[in-house]
């Protein structure tokens, strides 16, 4: 038994030591070279076979005849900026009168005229920064290099999103720059607790991620959560948000969405003021946000802006035409098929006089419209946008009244589909879960009738009490109860009645801030007093 101890710490010691020589014959590799033409071979060697990288030699008046070397990529760093403030401050500085051991910090502090100068000892940030659109500066004699930033910037102008269209508020939209994004965001929000953090996904592609919260607010376990996440996708190339959010959601295969995104800044900041965490993602104008929970759905930024009963009352039509969407073309098939009792007699009498010309059963008739809906909002989705529009409404006009009078479909089923496609509209970051749900209640009442859509009903609220959104149950604040939150949920209560940050959001750092804050402001006061 002692044998085995001694050869398993042998062993121990062995892979320890190994590890340790494997990172410092890393470290030793990586370092860059005192020689500024093997730094320059190294690049070349690695970005020389794309036509963007670009290098060029300097020969100022060095103390040993030597040269500085810069290099970029064409396109991705201002070659205008680079001229004017990099190469013309070392071509028009004397550094023979500066001692040849201070000369790299000459160079960075005093004769560069960039904002941002930094200094790494690794050829892994060298490629990294180059990459980003930075320009590397290498000096003879030095086992490091200058990182300047020199970035050229390509952003939309700022204008405001299709996709979130509102009647009162701002109008600013993100663009697809993650600098000018997370501007959008600073400027309104004035406070030093707003953290950002980056970091690059992505197997191939490194993209660059940020994550942007109020350090305190933010529930320090989800910043937690939501890093992790992020440092877990590495064999997928991130292109835009939607993969983040497919890949780091807790339940990829659920019908309803537990992350939420946005286009607009004002809601963003919202969100963050009230502990949500926003991830910013280079390339696309949609910010993801979480925690998300279910009757954010129904809530939009522009509520905050209107008086108390008004935003209530729209809340509730929001809440109704999410029902109305996904149950009346159920509702109507179950009724008509299945229970006929229900249905006033002269009513009744017209829907039979309707679907007495109608060749196919109701189910299917309630089907095939529900999906030709589908396709002719696709179509109008994919087409160019002046074409689109056209292509949806004439296309619905023409369809609707040409099937009603080949009897193909009976009037009272393109009601029915007009009527759930217009509320459909009203909640349109439920698309995804609105159509799956409308055609599986759909089935189940063409098949059971009432007991089929009460089974497939039952089905979908177990399904959504089911889900946390990064630990927080997804349909607070009803399931659990908590009361502090109804205030702001189906109904809005006025502003000065709501708390500007949800309890279960509050993270214990924000908690002993206010503590100190208000304990050190009454000691204040009694020593005034």
């Amino acid at each position: 038994m002692i044998k085995k101890m001694t050869l398993v710490r042998k062993l121990n010691v062995f892979n320890t030591s190994s590890a340790l020589q494997a990172k410092r014959l890393y470290a030793q590799i990586n370092t860059i070279d005192i020689d500024v033409q093997r730094n320059l071979t190294y690049l070349v060697k690695t970005l020389g076979q794309s036509s963007d990288f670009k290098y060029r030699e300097i020969e100022p008046a060095l103390p040993h005849s030597t040269s500085i070397f810069i290099s970029y990529l064409f396109g991705m760093a201002s070659e205008d900026y680079i001229n004017s403030y990099i190469v013309k401050a070392l071509l028009r500085t004397n550094f023979t009168s500066y001692s040849s051991s201070n000369l790299f910090s000459i160079v960075k502090k005093q004769i560069l005229n960039v904002a941002a100068v930094k200094e790494t000892y690794l050829k892994d940030v060298v490629i990294d920064s180059i990459l980003l659109g930075k320009t590397v500066i290498f000096l003879p004699g030095f086992n490091k290099a200058l990182v300047a930033e020199s970035q050229e910037i390509h952003a939309r102008q700022i204008e405001e999103p299709d996709t979130e269209a509102n009647v009162r508020g701002s109008r600013e939209g993100f663009t697809e720059d993650i600098t000018l994004n997370t501007t959008l965001i600073r400027k309104r929000i004035r406070n030093s607790h707003l953290t950002l953090e980056d970091m690059n996904i992505g197997k191939n592609a490194k993209t660059v991620v940020r994550l942007i919260y109020m350090k305190g607010i933010a529930d320090k376990h989800i910043v937690h959560e939501v890093k992790q996440r992020l440092k877990s996708i590495k064999e997928v190339d991130i292109l835009e948000s939607g993969y983040i959010e497919q890949l780091i959601e807790d339940y990829p295969y659920s019908l309803f969405p537990t992350i939420a995104n946005s286009e607009k800044p004002d809601k963003i900041v919202g969100k963050i003021l009230k502990g949500r965490v926003a991830i910013l993602c280079e390339g696309t104008p949609f910010v993801l946000t979480v925690p998300h929970l279910f009757i954010e759905n129904f809530q939009v930024h522009e509520d905050y802006s209107s008086k108390f009963y008004i935003t209530s009352l729209v809340r509730l039509f929001r809440i109704i035409s999410l029902f109305l969407t996904v149950l009346t073309p159920a509702l109507f098939v179950a009724v008509s098929t299945f229970h006929q009792e229900m249905i006033p007699s002269v009513f009744l009498v017209t829907i039979a006089a309707s679907e007495e010309r109608v060749p196919f059963p109701l189910f299917l008739e309630a089907m095939v419209m529900i999906f030709l809906f589908e396709l002719l909002k696709e179509a109008g989705v994919r087409m160019p946008r002046p074409i689109g529009s056209a292509v949806t409404i004439v296309g619905a006009l023409i369809l609707g009244e040409a099937a009603v009078q080949a009897g193909v479909v009976s009037a009272p089923m393109v009601i029915v589909v007009a009527l759930t496609a217009i509320t459909g509209f009203i909640v349109s970051s439920l698309n995804s879960v609105i159509v799956l749900s409308r055609f599986l209640l759909l089935f189940a009442g063409g098949l059971f009738g009432f007991f089929g859509i009460l089974m497939g009903g039952i089905v979908l609220l177990a399904h959504a009490c089911s889900l946390r959104s990064f630990g927080v149950p997804y349909l607070e604040p009803f399931g659990p109860i908590v009361l502090s939150e109804l205030k702001d949920s189906i109904i809005r209560f006025p502003l000065q009645k709501l708390k500007s940050t949800p309890e279960h959001f509050i993270g214990e750092d924000y908690e002993q801030h206010n503590t100190k804050k208000h304990s050190g402001s009454s000691t204040t006061n009694h020593k005034d007093g």
